[in-house]
């Protein structure tokens, strides 16, 4: 069966030329419709090709530069008259006069500490005198020896002798310390030296002694002195 079947005459060359030029054509088509007809494409493919991408953003401008003026410092000359830039509305013109001293200071003419004729140094002219010095205050006790508070005694009570210092042939002399008051008084005795035996005796009649009132500058104080009594037994 195979035996009989024919292939045929061969393909000519002109038609292999013509098939190819078509399919060459219809490729060339496909092609340029799309670049023609742009519309025909989806919007999300065009986008991806034909938007370009946003340009940076462009910098900020420079900061304008800042001009410090200093200005000079203005200098006023001493000694010296400036006109007046404004004239004022209202101008006042100062008197001078002369100031009174008819009455002077407190009452006379002068000044105070100073002295002139017929014044009085550090006293003003015409006026009060000045008040005295303050007094000076008195002491309120002074310290006086016994030979000198001796000489002012008034009433002096000789100590009796102890009949047991005399038996004991004891003899010497007491020495007390007393404060004298202001009328005279012996306002205190202390005990300082002498015989133990011979002490009560001496400060008992001691106790009893007056004094006249010692003056200082016209005023009685009390004294601070010491008091010396003697025992002697006789020969």
């Amino acid at each position: 069966m195979f035996d009989q079947v024919d292939v045929g005459e061969s393909t000519k060359p002109w038609t292999v030329a013509v098939s190819a030029t078509l399919q060459a054509v219809i490729i060339g088509i496909l092609i340029l419709i799309p670049l023609i007809y742009t519309e025909a494409l989806p919007k999300g493919f065009m986008n991806t090709f034909l938007v370009a991408p946003a340009p940076p953003p462009p910098p900020p401008p420079p900061a304008a530069p800042v001009h410090v003026v200093h200005a000079p410092p203005r200098i006023i000359p001493l000694n010296k008259m400036v006109a007046p830039t404004v004239i004022p509305k209202k101008v006042e013109i100062a008197h001078d006069t002369a100031p009174d001293v008819s009455a002077g200071v407190a009452g006379g003419i002068g000044v105070p500490g100073g002295a002139g004729i017929g014044g009085v140094l550090g006293g003003i002219i015409g006026g009060p005198a000045p008040p005295p010095p303050p007094k000076v205050a008195t002491p309120t006790r002074v310290r006086v020896g016994g030979n000198v508070e001796a000489g002012k005694i008034l009433e002096e009570v000789q100590p009796t002798y102890p009949a047991i210092a005399k038996a004991a042939h004891v003899q010497g002399t007491i020495v007390l310390h007393a404060i004298i008051g202001k009328d005279g008084s012996i306002q205190q005795l202390q005990y300082i030296s002498g015989p133990a035996m011979l002490e009560p005796a001496a400060m008992s009649a001691v106790r009893q002694w007056r004094y006249k009132p010692y003056l200082l500058n016209g005023d009685p104080v009390e004294v601070d002195t010491t008091i010396s009594v003697v025992f002697t037994l006789g020969g």
